[in-house]
């Protein structure tokens, strides 16, 4: 079964937002940020979701937003760094489309993030860590979602690559091993 739907999935700052787009244009499809279709569903930011509703109330949202989204043909989806953390979200990707991993290190992240104060999983409470304890929590979080990750139909390591070079790379693999041309 030829699948319609590219998901990308890695830890945030991984890249997902920024190939995503360019990756639809380069093969002719459209793309949507799962965690903007959140914000604009709801009319809050991600933090603020977390912060007001929960974590729970998120999750809970995403996988019914994850759901809808499934159902669309010829779409990139850029997913939330913990969506696939849900073994019933993992499933729905991994039957309706290709899952890329767009895997980065731990001091890659750490460079991309520190100075960032929209990413929930990252605040730390009334105090700027040090790298090494910022370093810490990025292995914790990712520690705990490796296992998901690697379940990817396709694994980029974006930490040095640029991104023309890695989303150059995507549609080879993409021809080569799920047959998908551009439009």
């Amino acid at each position: 079964m030829k699948k319609n739907l590219i998901y990308l999935t890695g830890f945030m700052a991984s890249g997902k937002s920024t190939i995503g787009p360019i990756l639809a244009n380069t093969i002719g499809w459209e793309f949507l940020d799962l965690d903007r279709v959140i914000e604009e569903k709801l009319g809050k930011k991600i933090v603020d979701i977390f912060k007001v509703e929960g974590e729970d109330f998120f999750r809970i949202f995403e996988s019914d937003t994850l759901n809808e989204l499934s159902k669309l043909t010829k779409y990139v989806i850029s997913l939330g760094g913990g969506t696939i953390e849900n073994e019933k979200n993992l499933n729905q990707i991994k039957k309706t489309g290709i899952l890329i991993y767009l895997e980065t290190s731990p001091e890659a992240a750490y460079r991309r993030l520190r100075f960032k104060t929209d990413r929930p999983a990252l605040l730390f409470e009334n105090y700027n860590p040090t790298k090494q304890e910022f370093i810490n929590r990025i292995n914790s979080i990712l520690s705990r979602r490796v296992k998901y990750y690697n379940q990817a139909d396709i694994k980029i390591n974006t930490d040095d690559k640029p991104v023309g070079i890695t989303v150059d790379l995507i549609v080879r693999l993409l021809r080569r091993e799920f047959q998908i041309e551009e439009n």
